[in-house]
């Protein structure tokens, strides 16, 4: 396992660029997170895992190493919990710069709520996408001195260029701040198509992206494969929804270094490790440590126990 699975992270991750693109739109693209050489080793690793599952004739459901395929055609597979079948899968999810970003995005400290993959080809090209979301504003969003944050938090990375054909990610921009029906919402968008952006980055490049933003995948309409890493992030005291809310294994959780350990499984404590950002802060700031406080609307004192029975 390379440099990447330092437990270590910047502060702040995004530039105040990036950041006010992110608070706009409710997604931003950051290209080239991962080198060429990390790009080529977990295209390998998926192709490899996508391989052992095609020679068992019937994909669908099965497990390996307590990976899902939650859903296989001869055009798509959609792999779920991947974090144990390869150690080029925990790389990606807990490399420091992908930590980094969503950890700015929650506001502090997370745990590693979702791993997966999607491996898919041409598609009937039509131009209505399945939206969805994983998250409503109202209940899993927070302003911070300014700045929108959300609870829970997807970083996808594509491991293939993704061009205009290439069925990169599409979104509905600034919706992760509307509390309209979704439905509606959608509708408008299709009205004015201007407001469905599709990404479109060369390969190794990461796409973070609040889970209250509708998004879909996009469609395929070249002959290229299209490969793409799923990392879902939130809240370290939140459930996780990984194989059905079981989380990674005990063998396995024992077997990675200390330092990881609490990314994987969570925190169960009342208080929590929080840090945030101004929006003129710029990248990379030496010396930002995390303010361990109550998850309140009143920071105070960090506490170490439980509210009191009156709280």
């Amino acid at each position: 396992m390379g440099n990447s699975s330092n437990a270590s992270t910047c502060f702040p991750a995004l530039t105040p660029g990036q950041r006010l693109f992110l608070e706009v739109n409710g997604y931003v693209v950051l290209e080239k997170v991962l080198s060429n050489a990390e790009v080529a080793r977990m295209l390998a690793a998926l192709q490899k895992l996508k391989r052992e599952f095609i020679s068992t004739g019937n994909p669908e459901g099965r497990r390996i190493r307590r990976c899902l395929v939650e859903s296989y055609s001869p055009r798509r597979m959609v792999l779920q919990h991947v974090l144990e079948a390869d150690p080029e899968m925990l790389e990606y999810l807990t490399h420091p710069r992908i930590v980094a970003m969503v950890e700015e995005t929650v506001g502090g400290k997370v745990r590693l709520e979702e791993s997966g993959a999607i491996i898919n080809r041409r598609d009937s090209g039509c131009l209505h996408y399945a939206f969805h979301r994983g998250a409503h504003p109202r209940i899993s969003s927070y302003v911070h001195d300014g700045l929108y944050h959300c609870m829970y938090v997807k970083a996808l990375t594509n491991l293939t260029d993704l061009g205009p054909n290439d069925g990169g990610t599409a979104v509905i921009v600034g919706s992760h701040k509307l509390c309209s029906s979704e439905d509606d919402i959608v509708a408008a968008a299709y009205e004015n198509p201007s407001m469905i952006h599709q990404v479109v980055a060369p390969a190794g490049s990461t796409l973070l992206f609040f889970e209250t933003l509708i998004h879909a995948t996009g469609p395929v309409r070249s002959a290229r494969e299209r490969t793409i890493r799923i990392g879902g992030y939130s809240h370290p005291k939140f459930q996780t929804h990984m194989l059905g809310g079981e989380g990674p294994s005990p063998q396995f959780v024992q077997q990675v270094p200390e330092r990881l350990r609490e990314l994987l499984t969570g925190s169960p404590y009342w208080t929590w490790q929080e840090r945030h950002r101004s929006l003129g802060m710029p990248a990379n700031m030496p010396g930002v440590s995390y303010e361990a406080r109550m998850w309140s609307a009143n920071p105070g004192r960090a506490k170490t126990g439980p509210p009191s029975a009156d709280g």
